[in-house]
């Protein structure tokens, strides 16, 4: 800015020398190489006071300032993950958010949520979608989500790396003695002193006897379930020293590479793996009738006595009685860290309760919340189903050069369905360009491309429905890789609620 000025001056001359004497400054090598640098930056100048005072863009031509995609948020949602809808593939405008329905356009299309207690009927019939910012579904209804053909999103991996990072903070809690410690200094030695600091300072030093822990090196570590989060706490327990071994008789492929192979041991039976435990750390997800107590009176008995357990899982995976009891028998007297209460041990000294902080960081928060869009944006636009844990993985990417239209249909899994299917869309001459058809235990959902649209898309979905009687819900979403979804919340069937 401040050579722009002196630059001007100089440019008169520059250029009439130029006009007069073209040979002489064709010959003058290094003064002519310094003109055309003067006049290079003359040109930048120029330019950079062109930009400074130009108006501001206008909103790209692309920018959506139609109807919009409603979204109910429950709780406070990351702001880094809502201003991933105004981020999408499709841009800005495509999205409205609130957490009051009424400021909604419309009614609601999708819900995200972290710890709410969702009931049945918060959820309204024009609902496609529900994504939870975090792991765990359990404030969820998924099984009446799953007959109601919605499904159920959650965010694994999201908060993993903050639980792991708290998991490593409860094993120097129970080795250590510092929470004792710290309580022994606040509530002993300060009032006994009188808060005398000469005093106080003696007894820190004279106290500590009272509170020799043991080192994790070299202990060993039991990790049950080793998916996005066991996974990290293997490795970073490794990296202090400790031995591992884990279980996890589900352990999937991708799960599998972000263990440390031979450098951990794996446990064929549970049996195993608590009988060699110095600490434990559980991270399963609660599942009624399957993880319900999976410490319970028999697993418990193969512990060693002086084990250390932490659960940031979930409070019911322990069974908090039986451990009270083991307490007051003497079988057990390591210590016990969780971040759920538990009834039959809260004023037990050996049981340390946290506040539920595991997912609790600004990064675990934003991570999940941007996940959980990202989740919902995907099923909304194209039918995408990824991380649903009541619906089969669907992923569909259009053919090379395709523009055909798009239909998702959520349907039980019986024989015969998807051939009606096909043979509605037969007779009403749409040719199908390709389909996936996957299933989940009761539920399936397929998804068809069509080499054209329908002239018609709510009487094409009618007619499918009135075929097939396992129908839940049809949504036709036109041509979602070229920015032609039609009108959002249009072309949705949805059987039980009555309505298209």
């Amino acid at each position: 800015a401040l050579v722009f000025p002196a630059l001007q001056m100089f440019a008169p001359s520059v250029q009439k020398l130029q006009l007069a004497c073209p040979v002489v400054f064709e010959l003058q090598g290094a003064e002519s190489d310094e003109i055309s640098l003067m006049k290079r930056l003359l040109e930048l100048a120029e330019e950079r006071e062109r930009n400074s005072s130009a108006p501001a863009p206008a909103a790209a031509e692309g920018d959506y300032s139609g109807p919009t995609f409603n979204i109910q948020t429950f709780n406070a949602i990351s702001a880094v993950g809502l201003e991933r809808y105004d981020n999408g593939s499709f841009g800005a405008g495509r999205y409205s958010i609130s957490g009051d329905v009424s400021e909604l356009p419309g009614e609601p299309m999708a819900i995200m949520l972290r710890s709410h207690k969702l009931q049945v009927d918060e959820v309204a019939p024009t609902v496609r979608a529900i994504a939870r910012c975090g792991a765990g579904t359990n404030n969820i209804p998924v099984a009446e989500m799953t007959e109601l053909g919605i499904p159920v999103f959650n965010t694994p991996g999201a908060n993993a790396n903050s639980v792991m990072e708290l998991v490593m903070c409860a094993l120097l809690l129970t080795s250590r003695g510092i929470l004792e410690g710290a309580r022994h200094v606040e509530e002993v030695i300060v009032k006994e002193e009188n808060g005398d600091h000469e005093k106080v300072a003696k007894r820190i030093e004279k106290d500590k006897s009272k509170f020799v822990g043991q080192e994790l090196r070299g202990k060993t570590l039991g990790v049950i379930g080793l998916g996005q989060i066991g996974s990290r706490v293997v490795n970073a327990a490794l990296a202090m020293g400790m031995k591992v071994v884990g279980y996890d008789p589900v352990l999937s492929v991708e799960a599998a590479w972000n263990l440390p192979g031979d450098r951990m041991t794996r446990a064929t039976t549970l049996k195993e793996l608590l009988s060699e435990s110095d600490y434990l750390t559980i991270h399963v997800p609660y599942i009624k009738d399957v993880t319900h107590h999976m410490l319970n009176a028999e697993t418990i008995s193969y512990l060693k006595p002086n084990v250390h357990i932490i659960n940031l899982a979930r409070g019911e995976i322990v069974d908090g009685e039986i451990i009270a009891s083991k307490y007051e028998d003497g079988t057990l007297t390591g210590k016990y860290i969780s971040d759920f209460a538990d009834p039959f041990l809260q004023d037990h000294p050996r049981f340390i309760t946290l506040p539920h902080l595991g997912a609790s960081t600004e990064e675990a928060e934003e991570n999940a919340a941007a996940m959980a869009a990202d989740e919902i944006m995907d099923f909304l636009e194209t039918g995408t189903i990824r991380n649903s844990v009541n619906f089969p993985n669907a992923i569909m990417e259009p053919k090379q050069g395709a523009e055909s239209a798009r239909l998702c249909i959520v349907h039980k899994s019986t024989p015969g369905t998807l051939g009606k299917i096909t043979t509605c869309l037969g007779d009403l001459t749409l040719n199908i360009t390709q389909q996936i058809n996957v299933s989940r235990g009761s539920i399936a959902y397929t998804v068809i491309d069509m080499e054209t649209a329908p002239a018609e898309p709510d009487a094409m979905q009618n007619m499918i429905a009135a075929e097939c009687d396992d129908i839940i819900s049809t949504r036709f979403i036109g041509n979602p890789y070229t920015n032609e979804l039609g009108t959002p919340g249009t072309y949705y069937y949805v059987r039980w609620a009555g309505q298209n």
